[in-house]
């Protein structure tokens, strides 16, 4: 069920970098979600319904550009189903596939030797989207699918992003936003009252919409756009949804946080989930909110908005005249 709301590269191809951020305020745990982003690449499945329909959905929005784009950055998340889409899109020449985790972008460049589509240069790089190993003005097409909401300094990351890309060059983003897993923090936080006396975070923090605009017009993207899908997947129990989370590199990364959840805390989170939003064929619900960004680096032959004070005619003067008729 899908719910819609609209609102010379490098110098080096072995980049790698601390996982460490400038941000004074560490929420996640850099170096837990590589690991996590580690295991995923060998578990995560390779055709996984929810990532390639975000994929897919994110880039349907070239298709509405005239705009060529020879040479693209595809950023950590769903690196997979990203580069399955993007083969066969006769506009880019050059792809760059960067994330954190080694295992990651060698399961990537496993696919793309096994692929009989390769129509593009593919160059795989391991780096951290905190610390883009890549020079200013040297791309025409960033891509982050589901992975930016992983870093602790998002409009760094995003402004790292906007230098990267050449003059009108676009930028396009999905996150993971606040509305993601809400199921699971409603049972995860009745199930720790109960049985622990208060409660600790187990579900990441995430973004809110309302917040996306602005973090576009903070980076100094022109054009910005949002809009937001929401997706309900249905598993056969919360433990499968567990399950899941863990294939696609997704489970919790803070910083502060008990790494162990207790066994009898887990199991009431899982027996709450299922007494509290289970369907009549038995299946739970997961909602995923998906917020998809779009902005493009300044350039002459964008629209802009006419300097404050230039109007020729007034608001009152419109009224005057139309506001006393009816249609």
């Amino acid at each position: 069920m899908i719910k819609r709301t609209l609102f010379p590269f490098f110098g080096k191809t072995n980049f790698s970098l601390p996982f460490s951020t400038t941000s004074k305020l560490n929420i996640f745990d850099r170096e837990l979600k590589r690991n996590q982003r580690d295991r995923a690449a060998w578990l995560m499945p390779q055709n996984d319904p929810l990532l390639h329909t975000v994929a897919d959905n994110l880039l349907d929005r070239l298709q509405d550009c005239k705009k060529i784009f020879p040479s693209a950055l595809c950023l950590g998340g769903s690196l997979q189903a990203i580069t399955r889409s993007l083969r066969g899109r006769d506009s880019i020449e050059k792809l760059i596939v960067m994330d954190a985790s080694y295992d990651m972008v060698q399961r990537c460049k496993n696919d793309y030797h096994e692929s009989i589509n390769n129509n593009m240069e593919t160059m795989f790089l391991v780096g951290d989207e905190e610390f883009l190993p890549i020079k200013e003005s040297s791309v025409d097409l960033v891509i982050s699918c589901l992975g930016l909401h992983w870093t602790n300094d998002l409009p760094g990351a995003m402004i790292q992003s906007m230098l990267a890309l050449k003059p009108d060059g676009l930028f396009l983003a999905a996150i993971l936003g606040g509305e993601t897993l809400r199921e699971l923090r409603i049972a995860c936080t009745v199930a720790q009252m109960e049985r622990e006396g208060g409660i600790s975070p187990r579900v990441s923090p995430l973004a809110q919409v309302r917040d996306a605009g602005n973090l576009l017009t903070r980076a100094g993207f022109n054009l910005p756009g949002v809009d937001v899908d929401e997706y309900t997947v249905k598993y056969g129990s919360a433990l499968e949804l567990i399950e899941h989370l863990r294939a696609m590199g997704e489970t919790n990364a803070l910083s502060q946080m008990n790494l162990m959840l207790k066994r009898d805390t887990a199991l009431a989170t899982a027996a709450i989930y299922d007494s509290m939003f289970a369907s009549e064929d038995g299946t739970v619900p997961a909602t995923f909110q998906v917020i998809y960004m779009t902005g493009w680096k300044e350039h002459p032959s964008q629209q802009k908005a006419k300097r404050r004070g230039s109007a020729t005619v007034s608001f009152k003067d419109i009224q005057t005249q139309f506001g006393n008729q009816t249609l």
